[in-house]
Formats: structure tokens, sequence, C-alpha cells
């Protein structure tokens, strides 16, 4: 565990239109600190522009916040949607690669899971989840933008879950995308 006994964990959200983040410092079930909000893209702009948004939006606030875990929901997409799953796929590459970038231990967890953990039941409607959230950081207003708050909540199972999961020594960040030797 850190210095002081406090852990700070990142949740993560991914969505293209909005990525939600969340902060959560603590210790245990004990919330101490936190912070959410989204990173937003334009719908005109092309995609890998949004994506490139995305992970440089991202790449500042790991690096200004310096967690000691990043939490980021499982891609999923329903069957009669598929152009949505393999978009969502993308934007979780772009948060996983920003993570690895910069030498984070990463951990995916499935929407069921994270709601088993924080309402009881796996099955718990979006606003159930959004009240167990609320509860667990003491407030009484909705945490408002949706993605806002289930980026929290990933946030919260990474709290919760930071002993149990196995701390594996981050390999050294990358220096840059692309360093390393010229192809031949």
């Amino acid at each position: 565990m850190p210095a002081g006994g406090l852990v700070k964990i990142v949740g993560i959200d991914p969505g293209l239109a909005a990525t939600g983040v969340g902060i959560v410092q603590g210790r245990g079930m004990q919330v101490q600190h936190f912070a959410y909000g989204t990173i937003r893209t334009p719908a005109h702009h092309p995609q890998p522009e949004r994506l490139v948004r995305i992970y440089r939006r991202l790449c500042d606030l790991l690096a200004h916040e310096a967690p000691d875990l990043m939490v980021v929901e499982d891609a999923f997409f329903l069957e009669r949607y598929p152009k949505s799953g393999l978009t969502l796929g993308k934007v979780t590459g772009v948060v996983l690669l920003a993570g690895g970038i910069h030498g984070l231990q990463v951990v995916q967890v499935a929407v069921r899971e994270a709601k088993a953990v924080l309402t009881g039941n796996g099955n718990a409607a979006k606003e159930q989840m959004e009240g167990a959230v609320r509860r667990a950081l003491r407030q009484s207003a909705p945490i408002r933008p949706d993605h806002a708050a289930d980026a929290l909540g990933m946030a919260l199972v990474g709290l919760y879950r930071y002993g149990q999961w196995r701390k594996t020594p981050a390999e050294k960040p990358c220096e840059g995308i692309g360093g390393g030797r010229k192809p031949t």
C-alpha cells in the first residue's frame, strides 16, 4: 500500500461521445476524496481525431493524478448493434493504451460484476447503480452525467478490491509511441 495508507484509483467508463472518469482516494471501504467528469468528443469530428482526444486527455489526467490503479469497464456489445460494440472496443483500446503507457496496473471489470459488488445484484438497474455510488460517497444529489457515475462505480470497485488484486510490478513506461527500432 502506498505511503500514508491511502490509495488513488481511477475508474473509466469508455465511450466515444463521452468517456466517464472517476477518481477516488481512500482506504478499504472508506473514501476520503473523490472527483469525476467526462472527456467529450465532438460528433462531427472524424473518429481518429476523437480517439486521439480521449487518449491525450486521459494521459494528461494520469500524469497529473498518478493513480495506484486504473479500473476500466470491460467492453461489451449488444448483438443487434455490432457497430457500436466495435467502436466501444476502439475506445477501450485507447484507454488501455494510456494506462499501459503510464505503467499502471489496469484491471477490466464487467458491468455485471461492478453492479454485484456495489448493489449486491449483478442485474441492478442503472439508477440502482448510481444510487449505490452516491451512498458510498455520501452524496445527496444525483451524480451526472451517467458516464461519470459509472466511472466512479469502477473506481469504488477498485478501492474495495485493491488488496485482493495481485500487484505486479509495472514495466517502465514507454518513452513515446514508435520509439524503438526502425522497421527494416
